[in-house]
């Protein structure tokens, strides 16, 4: 046998052999992540720029707010001698919390657009009241002497302050006092209003109210400062997110709005009802609630496009199943157009989505691909029952991922479900092929 019959029988056996098809495929589905990969790149790159224009929007309107309050600081004496043994002093400030705070509000949101994109905006007007004890001080280092309550700033967080529209009013005691932006110090909160208010030390209740008309964007929040604090809210929003530390007692949502409850206590939080400085950070004890768009369509994208390795493996295994049973060829650059394809389809979802319904643009992305793959698949095999074959699977396919995209909770149970349904398939379809004899077959 000379040099050009056995390069000749090599190249044969390497055209004609199973097992080396099976590596070519296995490459081809390695070479085909790149473009996957790409795909995932520009979804997120297309959500990011969402985000962009929402925040720009949010800006302009109020971004998140969070309602610190209210709280009073009370600035005192503190002596001290210096390194001649001389009595000096340095003004500290002691934040008294309520005793008891009730906020109710009512949240009006609105959805604003700019260009493809959509803000999710709020005006909520609240009201709050409550009442004020003067604590104990002998329970601290702190002596009531010293203490200038004469200069009490009654003090509101409120985080971005663009999102106010109305003067605020403090009634206090009876008595009206008009607030003024800036807090005196950020050991509570960083941004909000003031007013002074001074205190009497022999009062032993001290009752407050006021009224906010706040604009915001997507989210609300509260900090539980009262040693009982309240809240109630109520919007015509039917999809919102409750989070934070604390879940409201009570709540219902309907497809008209929502109502929410919430009854916290000082024991619920890791902070006291008075202190000096800044030794407590009462963020983490804040609660309320997100305004969900449900329909995020780039999340959606991005869920879904984990699944493409899936689909061009389950595709690939069929039209190789195609060239074992039918003894008809596959070139590698027909399996690599089949799945830019199967690709393609997460480019047309995500393009589509953006412009009209998510369920309708995955019909149509999906009923493009399983179209042109099918006509495709007639055009190389020339087999209907084989094309009438692809066309079922990638329908199932389609079908069973749009199930999984709607049941979240149970994605892990029903892909694990259907992998096992389709590894039973292929077993039971490929029981009786003999693999070694695959590669001594000619296909015709």
């Amino acid at each position: 046998m000379n040099k050009q019959d056995t390069l000749k029988k090599i190249g044969d056996f390497i055209r004609n052999s199973a097992t080396i098809k099976i590596l070519s495929i296995g490459l081809l589905v390695i070479v085909l992540l790149i473009p996957t990969l790409m795909i995932s790149s520009l979804m997120r790159e297309r959500e990011s720029r969402r985000d962009s224009v929402v925040q720009e929007i949010n800006q302009k309107w109020g971004n998140s707010q969070t309602i610190t309050g209210p709280f009073f600081t009370v600035p005192f004496k503190y002596f001290y001698k210096d390194e001649n043994n001389e009595l000096k002093f340095n003004i500290n400030y002691l934040h008294i919390l309520p005793e008891k705070i009730d906020i109710s509000g009512e949240i009006d949101p609105e959805i604003r657009y700019r260009s493809i994109y959509e803000a999710v905006l709020y005006n909520t007007q609240i009201n709050i009241n409550g009442n004020f004890k003067i604590p104990v001080l002998s329970q601290s280092h702190i002596d009531p002497e010293n203490v200038l309550w004469e200069k009490a700033i009654f003090s509101i967080g409120i985080t971005d302050m663009r999102g106010i529209r109305e003067n605020i009013i403090i009634n206090f005691n009876g008595e009206n006092y008009k607030a003024s932006p800036g807090l005196k110090t950020m050991d509570i909160a960083s941004s909000g209003i003031q007013c002074v208010i001074p205190l009497s030390p022999t009062k032993n209740s001290n009752a407050f109210s006021l009224g906010l008309n706040l604009n915001g964007s997507e989210q609300i929040h509260f900090i539980p400062v009262g040693e009982t604090t309240r809240v109630n809210l109520i919007s015509t929003w039917s999809s919102p997110s409750f989070n934070g530390s604390f879940l409201p007692s009570v709540r219902e949502i309907t497809d008209k709005g929502f109502s929410a409850d919430w009854n916290i206590l000082h024991l619920n939080r890791n902070f006291p009802q008075f202190w000096e400085g800044n030794y407590y950070k009462v963020n983490e004890s804040s609660f309320g609630l997100k305004l969900l768009i449900t329909a995020d369509i780039y999340q959606k994208s991005i869920r879904i496009s984990k699944y493409a390795l899936m689909f061009i493996v389950f595709t690939f295994s069929a039209f190789f199943f195609s060239e074992i049973i039918n003894k008809k060829r596959v070139h590698p650059i027909q399996y690599i157009l089949i799945g830019l394809a199967i690709i393609l389809f997460y480019v047309l979802l995500l393009s589509i989505s953006e412009h009209l319904n998510f369920d309708y643009a995955y019909i149509l992305s999906a009923v493009a691909i399983t179209a042109i793959i099918t006509c495709y698949s007639k055009g190389i095999l020339k087999s209907n029952y084989f094309t009438l074959t692809v066309c079922g699977i990638l329908i199932i396919l389609y079908a069973y991922l749009y199930i999984v995209l709607q049941l979240e909770d149970y994605a892990l149970i029903m892909g694990s479900i259907g992998l096992f349904v389709v590894l039973t398939t292929v077993m039971y379809i490929t029981r009786e092929i003999d693999w070694y004899s695959l590669d001594r077959d000619q296909p015709q």
